[in-house]
């Protein structure tokens, strides 16, 4: 069985169960709003019920409480998620642990642990994490079905120790990641024929976007006439930063906006002119690890009608939580805001479908493209360098040199390029 049909198995599996749970208690529900609190609590009062009576042996409450509480967060977005009161005094005391990850931005897809983007020249990145892994399992520990934030602590250790990962990719394959701390290279910049620069942003933590600043500087200083800015792979960060590198290239009106409950707007971030640099022809590039801040510049670029976005769509994400303690020291880590673009279009949607930014010109990765049938190797591990099933060299013969594969062309930077040089500058830089 293929991955890609087991992926989708498991998918089906999860999907048949919820169903067969939720058939239980369909009648009690028939006729009642299902965001109706009132009926809501009713159906929880009556399953209560029916384990403190029912059940076979003495329940233990606590932990039926600390169930029911997981399952209600489960429900919401991969970031929302209950913590006991060892966990609430950990995220309480955030910045003071001694313990460091892998460097890579996370999420959930499916209930499987799914790597958004590694970061540039962390950990995960340079033992080969790739944006778009499933993490199937952390130290023999299976991510499926816990929360985020249980599985970001198994991540968690102390620096130098080792942390191996079984990675679901095109095979099943294991990665051993040296945790450690780390720090996202500045971005960086080079110019391609016809007097293009090319920005590259590996990251939109507080600080980065005076980096992509003074590259932009320098590409222009160079004679760039025309800029791509390559957002590829770039997840999280903080959204001014997102914010103040869209207002490089947009001088006036909304960029983005924090929205509440109700899609109410608790935040409105405009562009100052002061801060534009650019207004020439500029493209912007994306992939299915662009998240977060990366995604309020390609929504701007896109609202503003400002250039095209080239690539894939992107993963969504960018929400704020707030942690709620309960009277007994655990607590609930709920969402309570959502980034979103100047229209008001919340990055993180309700469910995958509705998440995310689609591309102007939508140009695919040529990996992702040959990844129609996907060998299952669950269950095998092949050393790095050899071919599976790859038969020992006999004594006194040379071993098999095998090739480095050539670099893919990099199909998406290609296509951007090619759309710029059929604009015409008729307006300089700032």
């Amino acid at each position: 069985m293929s991955f890609k049909n087991k992926f989708s198995l498991n998918i089906l599996s999860a999907l048949l169960a919820v169903y067969t749970v939720a058939g239980a208690w369909l009648a009690t529900r028939a006729q009642q709003p299902s965001n109706d609190p009132g009926a809501q609590q009713r159906i929880f009062e009556s399953v209560l019920s029916h384990i403190q009576n029912d059940y076979v042996d003495e329940p233990n409450m606590e932990k039926v409480r600390a169930g029911a509480l997981r399952g209600l967060a489960y429900g919401l977005d991969p970031y929302s998620t209950y913590l006991t009161p060892d966990q609430v005094k950990g995220y309480q005391a955030d910045g003071k642990s001694s313990q460091v990850g892998i460097g890579a931005e996370l999420s959930q897809v499916a209930s499987f642990l799914y790597v958004v983007a590694p970061v540039k020249g962390s950990p995960a990145d340079q033992a080969g994490v790739r944006a778009g892994d499933i993490i199937e399992y952390i130290d023999g520990k299976a991510t499926r079905d816990i929360s985020l934030y249980d599985a970001r602590q198994l991540l968690n250790g102390t620096s130098g120790s080792d942390v191996k990962l079984r990675i679901l990719r095109n095979r099943a394959l294991t990665l051993t990641v040296k945790r450690g701390s780390f720090r996202a290279p500045a971005a960086e910049g080079h110019m391609e024929a016809g007097k293009i620069g090319v920005l590259r942003i590996n990251s939109l933590d507080n600080g980065e976007a005076a980096d992509a600043r003074a590259r932009l500087q320098d590409l222009l200083k160079q004679g760039a006439q025309k800029i791509v800015v390559d957002l590829r792979s770039v997840a999280g960060g903080e959204i001014q930063e997102g914010v103040t590198v869209a207002n490089f290239f947009i001088r006036d009106g909304s960029i983005a906006e924090t929205i509440g409950r109700s899609q109410k707007v608790l935040k409105t971030f405009d562009a100052d002119p002061k801060v534009a640099l650019f207004n020439g022809p500029a493209n912007v590039l994306i992939d299915n690890g662009t998240a977060g801040a990366a995604e309020v510049i390609a929504s701007a670029f896109l609202e503003h009608k400002r250039g095209d976005v080239v690539g894939e769509k992107s993963f969504g994400a960018g929400a704020e939580q707030e942690l709620f303690t309960l009277r007994d020291g655990d607590g609930l880590l709920l969402t309570t805001v959502k980034w979103a673009s100047a229209s008001g279009k919340p990055f993180l949607g309700e469910d995958r479908a509705r998440s995310g930014i689609a591309p102007s010109v939508e140009v695919k990765r040529p990996d992702n493209l040959e990844a129609s049938d996907l060998e299952d190797v669950s269950g095998t591990e092949e050393e790095p360098g050899t071919k599976p099933n790859q038969a020992p060299a006999k004594p006194g013969t040379q071993p098999e040199v095998i090739a480095p594969k050539p670099q893919p062309e990099d199909t998406q930077l290609k296509k951007a390029i090619e759309l710029l040089r059929e604009k015409s500058v008729s307006s300089r830089s700032e």
